[in-house]
């Protein structure tokens, strides 16, 4: 009797200190979209109790909501700037609140690193899964991506990818490595892992967003390969996306989903203006080329 009053009491504490904040934030939410006021982790963790899996769920689908509603605006061309701090706290909450979720790292992995750029965020928080998920052979390939891709930390990726091998019982994460240094450019390794993520990706919004984005570097792709094809005939390396297309090493022309330009920086690598995310999109591009800030 007495531990059903106190597990009827948790469930009071629990409703007030997340659904109605909640509510009350969707009755008076902003035209730029928040996520609202959580708790502290400490608080929540001596109050959830026993609860603590479905405190933690409830931050990561509030996170999941929040931005299903922020993909439909940008593909209707309202952009509304995402709160990323929150979306990372909450996140954060939920997996030292359940260490064991794992919808709260993937998504994490999707939006620290291209959206926000904090990759060692992103793999600190890899890290911290693979102590409890210590089955799951996808925090390792995330970190080894990230080490790769982003960081240029060559060893360091072989550690995560062989870790995923090992895991997986696939020997494609060794031979990975080997190939990205060797043969495969970054355009390659990001081709395969965003078909990979697309592949296994579950919630909607979160797989319209890889599909998006993959498409935007296969058209990266096909310029880089035809900038090649111009500079082994021609002799040089070709100005501008638009000398390509004009010259008929490129067709159709390239289209960025994202609704930016593709163009040619001094060193002929491929770029967009867009920076492959919706928010990122520049109405001026005259300036672009000039443009040398954090682009991957």
């Amino acid at each position: 009797m007495l531990r059903t009053a106190s597990s009827g009491v948790i469930c009071l504490v629990l409703y007030v200190l997340l659904i109605v904040p909640f509510t009350t934030y969707l009755k008076n939410k902003p035209f730029v979209e928040k996520l609202g006021y959580v708790p502290a982790v400490s608080v929540l963790k001596s109050v959830a109790a026993d609860q603590k899996e479905l405190v933690a769920a409830s931050f990561v689908l509030k996170v999941l909501m929040y931005f299903g509603g922020l993909i439909e605006k940008s593909e209707n061309q309202f952009v509304v700037p995402p709160d990323y701090k929150s979306m990372s706290r909450l996140l954060h909450g939920a997996v030292k609140l359940d260490p064991y979720n794992m919808d709260a790292y993937y998504f994490a992995q999707s939006f620290l690193t291209w959206d926000v750029k904090q990759y060692k965020l992103a793999n600190n928080l890899l890290d911290y899964g693979m102590t409890y998920r210590t089955w799951d052979w996808q925090l390792p390939y995330f970190a080894g991506f990230n080490s790769s891709f982003f960081l240029h930390d060559y060893s360091k990726a072989a550690e995560y990818y062989k870790r995923a091998a090992e895991l997986s019982g696939n020997n494609l994460f060794i031979n990975l490595t080997g190939r990205y240094l060797q043969e495969s450019g970054q355009t390659d390794l990001a081709i395969g892992y965003l078909s990979a993520m697309a592949k296994g990706e579950r919630n909607p919004a979160l797989k319209k967003t890889y599909l998006t984005r993959l498409a935007a570097f296969k058209e990266t792709r096909r310029i880089e390969v035809a900038r090649d094809r111009y500079r082994k005939i021609r002799g040089t390396m070709p100005k501008t996306v638009e000398q390509l297309v004009s010259e008929g090493f490129l067709f159709p022309p390239p289209r960025d989903p994202y609704g930016g330009q593709f163009y040619l920086e001094a060193d002929g690598k491929v770029a967009t203006t867009s920076k492959y995310a919706f928010a990122g999109v520049k109405k001026n591009s005259t300036s672009r080329a000039g443009e040398t800030d954090e682009r991957h």
